[in-house]
């Protein structure tokens, strides 16, 4: 199977400080295996976008994008469920 590149926008990094660390790891654990698959179950594409998924780690969501052409993974954001779809 292909190998995937992941890669942060800058907001993922403030999106991180406000985030409790005993929650950080959980979703350090959830991001690791998109390198080798995109697609886990449990994901959900969202409504109206063209190739941007939700990933679930606890209360929080992880907002990513897929670029099959380049084989790329872009994290947009990490927000708890309450703020994620603002």
């Amino acid at each position: 199977m292909e190998s995937y590149n992941i890669e942060f926008k800058r907001s993922v990094e403030k999106d991180v400080r406000k985030i409790p660390k005993s929650n950080v790891s959980v979703i350090i654990e959830k991001i690791k295996p998109l390198s080798s698959n995109p697609f886990p179950s449990g994901i959900v594409k969202l409504r109206n976008t063209e190739n941007i998924y939700r990933l679930r780690a606890g209360d929080y969501r992880i907002v990513y994008q897929v670029i099959t052409e380049s084989n790329t993974v872009i994290i947009h954001y990490i927000r708890h469920r309450k703020d994620a779809y603002r």
